[in-house]
């Protein structure tokens, strides 16, 4: 096999993962490869001068090279860069340094991924907390204008203190941008974790943030995520068609008021869904606190409906 833009034998990305390791990127020096996404490497780094780590998010040198997806790449960074919530990640640093565009973050040690694979099903109030904080990141978001398309366990960050911390806004705008302006298909959001209207390409708004979220929570709370098939045209028609199995059918004991906001999200109509991202994280703060019970969250969800029906 060869690299189809220098025409010479290409070079497994195992191997180009293992060949960060020393590198100096800007200020940086990649101690380790953390993980791998679709488009772009996760590393832990140093700073020269500097104490502790830090995570670098550099792009693959197959889109590296792609000077329109790296120019929206490095754009998308800075305007994500630019928001300011304790929910959401800081980042840093957004740059090139020859091949290399990436972006810099303070390194979190542990994701809601990670955190699954040592205990593959958490108390529901962890999850609700959890899912507050990424709800109140959301809102910030969405309030700008900016919508995230791919939240998953492996973006939502968790300090020492248990608190959620979105990451990975740049990736997902940028793609999306560059699908619209090239007309190139590039899979934007996690089958897994895609909403109908995604599965279905239509016009994408602050809702779909909230589906995905939905299935985060189904995911962290039950153990198994709400749809699985072997090929992704199944599981998009699942997403789109099939309604999830209630979660008191996998774990009776989820409260009722819980397992109503999950499925809220996942509602197939987004109309039927939170209509924003503060809806969502006051409810889950209502049954944290105690101050919603099932028939409040119930009752809640049908006055937004007979709102909207006026």
């Amino acid at each position: 096999m060869t690299d189809p833009v220098k025409g010479t034998p290409a070079v497994p990305e195992a191997q180009q993962a293992e060949d960060l390791v020393g590198r100096t990127v800007g200020p940086y020096t990649v101690r380790s490869v953390l993980g791998a996404g679709g488009f772009a490497w996760v590393v832990s780094a140093t700073r020269a001068g500097q104490e502790g780590e830090f995570a670098l998010k550099l792009l693959k040198p197959k889109f590296a090279r792609d000077r329109q997806f790296t120019t929206r790449f490095l754009n998308e960074s800075a305007v994500a860069g630019e928001l300011r919530h304790p929910n959401i990640i800081r980042i840093l640093d957004v740059g090139q340094d020859g091949d290399a565009s990436y972006f810099a973050m303070p390194r979190l040690k542990w994701s809601l991924a990670a955190r699954l694979e040592a205990e593959p099903v958490l108390p529901e109030r962890e999850v609700a907390r959890i899912a507050r904080d990424i709800a109140r990141a959301l809102a910030f978001a969405h309030e700008t204008g900016i919508i995230h398309r791919d939240i998953k366990t492996n973006n939502i960050l968790l300090t020492d203190d248990g608190a959620g911390v979105l990451t990975d806004f740049g990736i997902a705008r940028a793609v999306a941008g560059y699908v619209s302006s090239t007309g190139k298909q590039m899979t934007i959001g996690t089958p897994h974790y895609i909403s109908p209207e995604q599965a279905r390409g239509q016009v994408l708004d602050g809702r779909t943030d909230l589906y995905a979220l939905g299935v985060t929570m189904y995911r962290a709370s039950t153990g198994q995520l709400p749809f699985r098939a072997g090929d992704w045209f199944e599981l998009a028609r699942l997403h789109v068609e099939e309604p999830p199995t209630p979660l008191r059918e996998i774990r009776p004991e989820i409260p009722r008021a819980f397992e109503k906001i999950v499925l809220t999200c996942l509602e197939k109509d987004r109309e039927r869904r939170y209509p924003t991202a503060k809806e969502l994280a006051e409810d889950l703060e209502g049954i944290l606190t105690g101050k919603r019970s099932t028939t409040e969250v119930a009752l809640g969800a049908m006055k937004r409906l007979l709102g909207r029906n006026e």
